[in-house]
Formats: C-alpha cells, sequence, structure tokens
C-alpha cells in the first residue's frame, strides 16, 4: 500500500464561492487534500469559505493574513487596469508586487515545520500566471524539501488581425508581456523547482528550453464530478440548440457567432441561446434586431456557476468563436455534459477538444472565423445525427482525463517523481511537435 504523501499545497487565490482562478485554486487543493495528508494555505480573504465548505482551520489549512500589501495593492490595481474586467495583463503585474509579501509570512509560519521535514514537499497551486516568482523555490532547495510550481498557464499571443479587441480589453501590457522574464526571480524559480507543471501548448513553447526536462505538460481546467452530475439526453434535430458562454467583450466573438449564424437562424435550422454579461451586450442586441432574430437569438445575461450545467443540457453545442482563451474551462464543463464544442483552434480550447468530442475551427482573420463557423454549423444542421456520436464521446472524455479528482492523480504522480518513488511521469497529452522528442 502506497504511504500518503503530505504536500503543504500553496493555493493563494482560493475560494469555492468565487469563480475563475479562485474557484480553481479551491478545486484542485482540494482534491489534493482528499488524495494525500496534505495542508492547504491560502490568503486569509478566502478563509470563512474555506470554513463555510468544511475545512478545519489549523488541521486542513491555514489562512496568512497578507492584508497589510494585498488590500493596497488590489485598490491600486483597480484603478489602473483600465475599467472593471479589463486590463487583465496590468492586473496581475500588480499582483507581482503583493505575492512576494505572502510567501514572505508563508516561510516565517512555516519554516521550521519544513527542515523538520513535516512536509515532503511544496506545491505552489496558484497563482496560475508564469510571469508570478516564487521566492520559496529557492529557500527550499537549499533545505532540501522539492518544491513544484504549476499549473503555469497564460501568455497566449493576440492572433493577427484583433489588435482592436486587444485594445478594448486594455491590454497594453500585453505589448511587452515577454519583459517579465527579466525581472527579479525568473531565473531563480525556474532554476530551484523541482517540476514545473506547464498548464498550455503556448507556455511550454515560453519556457527556456533549459528547463524542459522538470516540465510536465497537463491542461489547466477540469470540472468538479459533483458540480456536473447532469447529462445530456436530447437528440439532436432542427433546430440546433446552441450557446454561448462567456463574458460579452470582444475577443470572446459572440458577434462572430451571430453573423455567422445568421442566415440559419433565419431558416429556422438553428437557436442560439447567450449567456454571459458584457460591454458587449448592446452591441449583440443591435445586431440581433438588424438581422432580425430577435426569435431564435436570446440573451439571457449571467447565470451562477451551479446552474450553468442545467442550460446545458439543454443545448447541442457550445459554439465559441473566441480568439484568445488560456484555460478554456467552460469547454470541459460543456464535454461534462455531453455538449459538444466547436471552438477556435487557438490556445487553451484547442488542446481540451479532440476529434471524435468536437470540432476545432482553424483561426483566421474575423471574416474568415465568420466564414469557417458558418460552415461548420451549416453542416452539423445538415447532419445532427453527428452532434449526438461526439456527444457520447465527449462526456467519456471530460470525465475521464479532466476531472480534479484526475488532476490530483497526475499531481501525485509529479509528486513521487520528485521525492524519488518513481519516475518522471507521462500523461500522454501531446506537444508541439519540435518539443516531443
Amino acid at each position: 500500500m502506497k504511504v500518503r504523501l503530505r504536500p503543504l499545497i500553496l493555493a493563494e487565490s482560493c475560494n469555492p464561492e468565487w469563480v475563475s482562478v479562485p474557484l480553481e485554486g479551491w478545486s484542485h487543493s482540494k482534491a489534493l487534500l482528499d488524495a494525500t495528508d496534505g495542508h492547504l494555505v491560502t490568503q486569509i480573504r478566502n478563509r470563512e469559505a474555506l470554513i463555510r465548505a468544511g475545512l478545519v482551520e489549523g488541521k486542513d489549512f491555514t489562512a496568512i493574513d497578507s492584508e497589510k500589501v494585498a488590500a493596497r495593492v488590489h485598490r491600486l490595481a483597480q484603478m489602473v487596469r483600465g475599467g472593471k474586467g479589463k486590463g487583465w495583463t496590468t492586473n496581475t503585474a500588480m499582483q507581482a508586487f503583493a505575492y512576494p509579501y505572502f510567501e514572505k509570512l508563508v516561510w516565517r509560519q512555516f519554516r521550521d515545520r519544513l527542515i523538520a521535514k513535516e512536509f515532503d514537499l511544496v506545491h505552489r497551486v496558484t497563482p496560475l500566471s508564469p510571469t508570478m516568482s516564487s521566492l520559496l523555490a529557492r529557500r527550499c532547495r537549499k533545505i532540501g524539501v522539492p518544491f513544484m510550481l504549476g499549473p503555469l498557464n497564460g501568455g497566449v499571443p493576440w492572433p493577427k488581425g484583433f489588435d482592436k479587441a486587444r485594445r478594448q480589453e486594455k491590454e497594453w501590457l500585453s505589448y511587452v508581456r515577454n519583459a517579465y522574464k527579466l525581472l527579479p526571480g525568473f531565473r531563480s524559480t525556474r532554476k530551484n523547482a523541482s517540476a514545473i507543471v506547464i498548464g498550455s501548448r503556448d507556455t511550454w513553447q515560453q519556457m527556456p528550453g533549459k528547463y524542459h526536462a522538470k516540465c510536465v505538460y497537463i491542461p489547466e481546467n477540469a470540472i468538479d464530478p459533483a458540480r456536473f452530475t447532469m447529462r445530456r439526453t436530447r437528440r439532436a434535430e432542427l433546430p440546433i440548440r446552441a450557446m454561448f458562454l462567456g463574458r460579452l467583450v470582444p475577443y470572446k466573438g459572440a458577434d462572430m457567432l451571430i453573423e455567422a449564424a445568421a442566415e440559419l437562424c433565419k431558416s429556422g435550422a438553428i437557436r442560439i441561446d447567450i449567456i454571459g454579461e458584457g460591454p458587449e451586450r448592446s452591441k449583440l442586441q443591435g445586431l440581433i434586431e438588424r438581422f432580425g432574430l430577435q426569435d431564435s437569438v436570446t440573451l439571457h445575461g449571467n447565470v451562477p456557476h451551479t446552474l450553468v450545467q442545467n442550460h446545458l443540457v439543454n443545448s447541442d453545442i457550445l459554439s465559441f468563436p473566441s480568439v484568445r482563451e488560456f484555460g478554456g474551462g467552460v469547454v470541459v464543463e460543456a464535454m461534462a455534459v455531453g455538449v459538444v464544442p466547436v471552438v477556435c483552434e487557438y490556445g487553451g480550447p484547442a488542446e481540451l477538444v479532440s476529434p471524435g468530442t468536437g470540432v476545432a475551427v482553424p483561426i483566421g482573420s474575423r471574416e474568415e472565423i465568420i466564414e469557417r463557423f458558418r460552415a461548420v454549423l451549416g453542416e452539423l444542421c445538415q447532419h445532427p445525427e453527428r452532434i449526438d456520436a461526439m456527444s457520447a464521446r465527449a462526456v467519456e472524455r471530460a470525465h475521464k482525463q479532466f476531472t480534479w479528482p484526475a488532476k490530483a492523480q497526475q499531481s501525485i504522480a509529479v509528486y513521487r517523481w520528485i521525492t524519488g518513488a518513481t519516475g518522471k511521469p507521462d500523461f500522454g497529452m501531446p506537444l508541439p511537435e519540435e518539443f516531443s522528442q
């Protein structure tokens, strides 16, 4: 019988009641706690939510109060990012001023226990950004405790032809994003980490080649099987039910979906449900009215994450022409209930969809994406039986490879490698050809 490992799990952003990175930090960390004798360390703002979720402070987790720095940085970030929900690169850059203080307090509180080998390793689950260095990597190496970093994900380049969307998102720093490699701690973190989990092929390509031997590729996103228990049971028939799920911002492409499907909607071949909110809502409403699609395209607004599956199961396809996604968690969520994703072949979504479980549409200019989505949607409307065949395979793929318990087991396989129990794991996820030799 294998001995349960004792990781010290660092997830500064970890909250079961929020979405995006905090929910991912919680989901990953909780799965690790269930499968190991680990201890979670998080930021004080998550304390009450973790207690409500059933974790016991002191036994299961420790909350670090770094608000003296974190609160000030957060306020400043909101002032300079260019608007609510915008300037994500700027926001991440600002957090780089707060995170080192969090790790400083972690080291102060756990240094003696780490030296005493109460933990087998340290695993930093969040932040996810590869721009965020970790002072603990060097300190752990000095005391002989393996340090694991990741998943790291981010930095998907903006595709050509979408510079307007880039500016609308206030992504000014993305023009010089690679400058983070010059920041203090970049080389030290990678040099001293025992293992680096890479969450996407783009992030792998950003990693200097000399560190590839310690890198393991595991796609970032997953689903909680307890949250996605429903299954699509409908039979695909006209009108096909398509869903868009995401923020209503230019790069997500809801407007491209409406233009691509306009004629199909008018003919009664397809209906579209758009779930999400954002600054593009009025523009989308204008498109709906201009094309006369009021009876076939519905803007639902925001839906609580806990109710997302209730809407998904009444759909046939997730039509998601986003041109810049790091992880693409919505794609896994759709697959988990049997909804077939149709996505741009770019960034995270393209790494989650395999032949037979969905359709990855080649990226191009805005006009090319619209035309290609129009062709794919038209083909599926002509042959709806293909949707049902892909639906079953999508469910199998999502629940076999992309659940948090499965991801915890993958992390544990890396733990065993860096603690010397086994060799380097290979999870069978293909990398770009130049890195797969």
